[in-house]
Protein backbone atom coordinates (compact mmCIF):
# COMPACT_ATOMS: atom_id res chain seq x y z
CA UNK A 1 0.00 0.00 0.00
CA UNK A 2 1.48 3.40 -0.57
CA UNK A 3 1.80 6.51 1.51
CA UNK A 4 -1.40 9.20 0.34
CA UNK A 5 0.63 12.12 -1.11
CA UNK A 6 -1.54 14.07 1.74
CA UNK A 7 0.89 12.59 4.37
CA UNK A 8 4.19 12.88 2.49
CA UNK A 9 4.79 16.33 3.99
CA UNK A 10 3.98 14.87 7.85
CA UNK A 11 6.45 12.17 7.50
CA UNK A 12 9.09 14.61 6.03
CA UNK A 13 8.44 16.93 9.10
CA UNK A 14 8.54 14.24 11.43
CA UNK A 15 12.05 12.93 9.87
CA UNK A 16 13.44 16.17 9.95
CA UNK A 17 12.48 16.97 13.92
CA UNK A 18 14.15 13.49 14.11
CA UNK A 19 17.06 14.12 12.50
CA UNK A 20 17.45 18.02 14.07
CA UNK A 21 16.89 16.22 17.52
CA UNK A 22 19.88 13.84 17.72
CA UNK A 23 23.03 15.29 18.63
CA UNK A 24 26.02 14.35 16.21
CA UNK A 25 29.35 13.64 17.83
CA UNK A 26 32.75 14.04 16.06
CA UNK A 27 34.07 10.30 14.73
CA UNK A 28 37.61 9.31 15.86
CA UNK A 29 37.53 5.46 16.36
CA UNK A 30 36.36 2.77 14.48
CA UNK A 31 34.53 0.92 17.84
CA UNK A 32 32.47 4.71 18.06
CA UNK A 33 31.67 4.43 14.32
CA UNK A 34 29.78 0.90 14.99
CA UNK A 35 28.08 2.56 17.95
CA UNK A 36 26.99 5.79 16.11
CA UNK A 37 26.12 3.69 13.46
CA UNK A 38 23.60 1.31 15.57
CA UNK A 39 22.57 3.89 17.08
CA UNK A 40 21.45 5.63 13.82
CA UNK A 41 19.53 1.68 12.68
CA UNK A 42 17.95 1.42 16.15
CA UNK A 43 16.63 5.50 15.72
CA UNK A 44 15.52 4.95 12.17
CA UNK A 45 13.54 1.45 12.84
CA UNK A 46 11.61 2.96 15.86
CA UNK A 47 10.99 5.87 12.98
CA UNK A 48 9.46 3.11 10.83
CA UNK A 49 7.21 1.68 13.85
CA UNK A 50 5.76 4.61 14.28
CA UNK A 51 4.16 4.98 10.63
CA UNK A 52 0.67 4.10 11.59
CA UNK A 53 -0.62 4.86 7.61
CA UNK A 54 1.95 2.09 6.32
CA UNK A 55 0.32 -1.31 6.53
CA UNK A 56 2.68 -3.81 6.80
CA UNK A 57 2.33 -7.95 5.37
CA UNK A 58 3.37 -10.48 7.82
CA UNK A 59 2.16 -13.22 6.96
CA UNK A 60 1.36 -16.19 9.84
CA UNK A 61 5.00 -18.37 9.15
CA UNK A 62 6.97 -15.01 7.48
CA UNK A 63 9.85 -13.56 9.44
CA UNK A 64 8.08 -12.13 12.47
CA UNK A 65 10.00 -8.91 13.77
CA UNK A 66 13.03 -10.19 12.27
CA UNK A 67 15.72 -7.31 11.89
CA UNK A 68 14.08 -4.91 14.59
CA UNK A 69 16.68 -4.55 17.39
CA UNK A 70 15.84 -3.49 20.64
CA UNK A 71 18.51 -2.31 23.11
CA UNK A 72 17.66 -3.22 26.97
CA UNK A 73 18.81 -4.63 30.07
CA UNK A 74 17.69 -7.51 31.51
CA UNK A 75 16.74 -7.49 34.91
CA UNK A 76 16.23 -10.36 37.31
CA UNK A 77 14.31 -9.58 40.13
CA UNK A 78 16.06 -12.27 42.77
CA UNK A 79 18.34 -11.37 45.76
CA UNK A 80 19.25 -7.68 45.51
CA UNK A 81 18.07 -7.83 41.82
CA UNK A 82 20.50 -8.11 39.26
CA UNK A 83 20.95 -6.96 35.63
CA UNK A 84 22.59 -10.22 33.20
CA UNK A 85 25.94 -8.36 31.71
CA UNK A 86 28.32 -9.88 29.04
CA UNK A 87 31.91 -9.30 30.42
CA UNK A 88 34.67 -9.17 27.55
CA UNK A 89 36.36 -12.22 28.65
CA UNK A 90 33.26 -14.02 27.88
CA UNK A 91 32.09 -14.14 31.86
CA UNK A 92 28.25 -13.93 32.19
CA UNK A 93 26.75 -12.58 35.90
CA UNK A 94 24.50 -10.43 37.49
CA UNK A 95 25.51 -6.91 38.38
CA UNK A 96 23.23 -4.46 41.02
CA UNK A 97 24.08 -1.23 39.07
CA UNK A 98 23.79 -0.93 35.64
CA UNK A 99 27.05 -0.94 33.80
CA UNK A 100 28.38 -0.41 30.42
CA UNK A 101 28.61 -4.26 29.76
CA UNK A 102 24.92 -4.63 31.13
CA UNK A 103 23.32 -2.84 28.02
CA UNK A 104 22.09 -6.31 25.73
CA UNK A 105 21.13 -5.77 21.64
CA UNK A 106 18.30 -8.33 21.88
CA UNK A 107 17.26 -9.18 18.32
CA UNK A 108 15.01 -11.85 16.36
CA UNK A 109 16.26 -14.21 14.48
CA UNK A 110 12.68 -16.51 14.16
CA UNK A 111 9.37 -16.48 15.70
CA UNK A 112 9.70 -16.12 19.34
CA UNK A 113 13.41 -16.61 19.16
CA UNK A 114 16.21 -14.25 19.77
CA UNK A 115 20.12 -13.23 20.41
CA UNK A 116 21.23 -11.37 22.89
CA UNK A 117 24.35 -9.61 21.75
CA UNK A 118 26.79 -7.71 24.80
CA UNK A 119 27.02 -4.05 23.03
CA UNK A 120 30.15 -3.18 25.24
CA UNK A 121 31.86 -6.71 24.81
CA UNK A 122 30.72 -7.54 21.05
CA UNK A 123 29.86 -11.47 22.42
CA UNK A 124 26.64 -13.10 22.19
CA UNK A 125 25.40 -14.33 24.87
CA UNK A 126 25.26 -18.61 24.96
CA UNK A 127 24.71 -21.72 26.59
CA UNK A 128 26.61 -24.98 26.40
CA UNK A 129 25.32 -28.52 26.46
CA UNK A 130 25.69 -28.55 30.22
CA UNK A 131 23.85 -25.54 30.55
CA UNK A 132 26.34 -23.29 31.08
CA UNK A 133 26.15 -19.66 29.91
CA UNK A 134 29.31 -17.83 28.22
CA UNK A 135 30.09 -15.07 25.86
CA UNK A 136 30.33 -16.54 22.24
CA UNK A 137 32.51 -14.25 19.56
CA UNK A 138 30.58 -16.07 16.72
CA UNK A 139 26.74 -16.66 15.91
CA UNK A 140 25.80 -20.29 16.56
CA UNK A 141 23.17 -22.48 17.75
CA UNK A 142 23.79 -21.98 21.25
CA UNK A 143 23.33 -18.17 20.74
CA UNK A 144 19.44 -18.72 20.10
CA UNK A 145 16.61 -18.22 22.99
CA UNK A 146 13.01 -18.96 22.97
CA UNK A 147 11.88 -15.75 24.63
CA UNK A 148 8.76 -16.87 26.54
CA UNK A 149 6.36 -14.35 28.00
CA UNK A 150 5.07 -15.24 31.63
CA UNK A 151 1.77 -14.80 33.38
CA UNK A 152 3.95 -11.91 35.53
CA UNK A 153 5.02 -10.04 32.00
CA UNK A 154 8.49 -11.26 32.90
CA UNK A 155 10.34 -13.27 30.02
CA UNK A 156 12.31 -16.37 30.79
CA UNK A 157 15.09 -17.66 28.03
CA UNK A 158 15.30 -21.24 27.36
CA UNK A 159 17.79 -22.22 25.27
CA UNK A 160 17.01 -23.63 21.32
CA UNK A 161 19.88 -25.47 21.09
CA UNK A 162 18.95 -27.17 24.51
CA UNK A 163 15.24 -27.05 25.52
CA UNK A 164 14.72 -27.20 28.68
CA UNK A 165 17.73 -25.37 29.84
CA UNK A 166 16.63 -21.70 30.80
CA UNK A 167 18.68 -18.47 31.79
CA UNK A 168 18.76 -18.19 35.47
CA UNK A 169 20.78 -15.74 38.25
CA UNK A 170 21.12 -16.97 41.90
CA UNK A 171 20.65 -14.68 44.62
CA UNK A 172 24.06 -13.64 44.48
CA UNK A 173 24.32 -12.69 41.06
CA UNK A 174 26.10 -15.91 39.63
CA UNK A 175 24.77 -17.68 36.74
CA UNK A 176 23.16 -20.99 37.56
CA UNK A 177 23.00 -24.32 35.08
CA UNK A 178 20.28 -23.93 32.62
CA UNK A 179 19.29 -27.55 33.22
CA UNK A 180 18.78 -26.87 36.90
CA UNK A 181 16.25 -24.12 36.92
CA UNK A 182 12.78 -24.32 35.19
CA UNK A 183 10.71 -21.20 34.54
CA UNK A 184 8.64 -21.47 37.42
CA UNK A 185 11.39 -20.40 39.55
CA UNK A 186 11.80 -16.81 39.87
CA UNK A 187 15.69 -17.34 39.17
CA UNK A 188 14.61 -17.39 35.43
CA UNK A 189 12.67 -14.10 35.42
CA UNK A 190 13.53 -11.54 33.39
CA UNK A 191 12.67 -8.21 32.61
CA UNK A 192 13.64 -5.79 29.99
CA UNK A 193 14.62 -2.93 30.62
CA UNK A 194 15.39 0.74 28.71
Amino acid sequence: MSVPSVWLPVRLLVCGLICSSVRTAPLSTGRQNRSVERHWETLYSRTLALNPWERRDVTRDGDYLTGIKRLRRLYCNVGIGFHIQVLPDGKITGIHNENRYSLLEISPVERGVVTLFGVRSGLFLAMNGKGKLYGSGRYNDECKFKENLLANNYNAYESAAHPGMYIGLSKTGKTKKGNRVTPAMTVTHFLPRI
